[in-house]
C-alpha cells in the first residue's frame, strides 16, 4: 500500500471523529470514530492481506473505550483512550529495551533495514514520545473543554506524530545497513 493510502486509512477515522463531533457532539463522533476505524481496519487488510498489528491494537481500544462512552454516556472514557494507548506502547518499548528485545524491529524490519544499535535507539525515542504524548493527552483532556480536547486529537496528535517521524530520519540514515544486491557478479 502506497503512503497516501496508509495515510488516508490513518488519518481517516479521526476525521470523521472530528466533522461528527463537530456537527453532532461527542456521542456521535464517537459513535462515528468507531465504526470509521473499524472499516479503516478492514480496509488496510484487504489491502495488505495481513494483520495490521498497531492499528488493530488502536481499533480495539477504540472499540472498548468508545463502547464504553456511549454505554455510560460518559465521555472521560473516549478522553482517556490516548492516553491508555500510548502508555501501553511506551510501556512495551521501555520493557523491550530493558529485556534486550527489539519489538519495532519486528513491527519494521520489512520496512528499513537498521543496525541493533539503530533499532534499540529508535525504540527507546519512541518509547519516550508515546509517554510524552500519553502526558499532553492528560494535560489537554483536563484542563480545555471537550471540543478543545477534540481539535488536540486530530490537529494536534498525528501532525505531532508526523513531525517526530521526520525528525527520526537522520538517526534512521545514520544506521541504515544497505541491502545486499542479490544480482551482483563479481568482475574476474
Amino acid at each position: 500500500m502506497n503512503q497516501y493510502a496508509r495515510l488516508l486509512i490513518e488519518a481517516g477515522p479521526l476525521a470523521a471523529f472530528f466533522i461528527a463531533n463537530s456537527r453532532a457532539g461527542i456521542m456521535t463522533g464517537t459513535a462515528v470514530f468507531m465504526v470509521a476505524t473499524a472499516i479503516a481496519v478492514l480496509v488496510s487488510w484487504h489491502m495488505e492481506r495481513k494483520v495490521p498489528i498497531m492499528p488493530v491494537v488502536g481499533a480495539g481500544f477504540v472499540l472498548l473505550f468508545g463502547g464504553l462512552t456511549l454505554w455510560l454516556q460518559d465521555d472521560l472514557f473516549i478522553k482517556l483512550k490516548p492516553t491508555l494507548v500510548n502508555l501501553l506502547f511506551a510501556t512495551v518499548l521501555f520493557v523491550a529495551h530493558l529485556t534486550g528485545r527489539n519489538v519495532l524491529k519486528r513491527l519494521l524490519g520489512t520496512v528499513l533495514t537498521l543496525s541493533d544499535e539503530g533499532w534499540r535507539t529508535l525504540g527507546i525515542r519512541w518509547a519516550w514520545f508515546f509517554l510524552v504524548l500519553a502526558v499532553l493527552n492528560e494535560i489537554v483532556w483536563r484542563s480545555l473543554s471537550t471540543d478543545a480536547w477534540v481539535n488536540f486529537k486530530v490537529f494536534g496528535i498525528m501532525p505531532l506524530t508526523l513531525l517526530f517521524s521526520a525528525l527520526q530520519a537522520p538517526l534512521i540514515l545514520r544506521h541504515q545497513i544497505a541491502e545486499e544486491s542479490a544480482g551482483t557478479s563479481s568482475t574476474p
